[in-house]
């Protein structure tokens, strides 16, 4: 069970930039455009057997030092961007720790292996009769 995400508060830093996009003149003098960095194993939140399982599926999305980065910058608002990051931060982390269901082998019906055949077996007529006679 994951933490709801403002224990993590502590854990994260937000950095501000110029955001690109729209919104016209406030682009170029407000900083709208929210950065989150997280560090994985740094975290106090989290046991150690899910910061294995996040830092499996989330690999690809770490950095060397194993910082997590997400930016936000959808909206005009700093404090709506902050809010956006900080809510794909909590989903992905809680998708991450999500195990899959185990598959369960199962075997095609009798009619199905049945109607697949039929199936071939009519291709198979329909394009012998496509062939010139020998």
């Amino acid at each position: 069970m994951l933490p709801p995400a403002a224990a993590f508060l502590p854990e994260i830093t937000f950095q501000t930039s110029r955001a690109s996009g729209p919104g016209g003149q406030n682009v170029n003098k407000v900083e709208s455009r929210v950065e989150l960095r997280w560090q994985l194993p740094a975290s106090q939140v989290l046991t150690e057997a899910q910061k294995v399982l996040i830092l499996e599926k989330l690999a690809s999305q770490l950095t060397t030092e194993g910082y997590l980065l997400l930016v936000a910058q959808d909206d005009r608002s700093q404090l709506r961007n902050k809010e956006i990051v900080l809510a794909r931060f909590h989903q992905l982390l809680e998708k991450s720790l999500r195990r899959p269901k185990p598959r369960r082998a199962t075997r095609p019906s009798a009619g199905a292996v049945r109607k697949r055949l039929e199936g071939k077996k009519i291709q198979a007529e329909k394009k012998a009769r496509r062939r010139p006679p020998e």
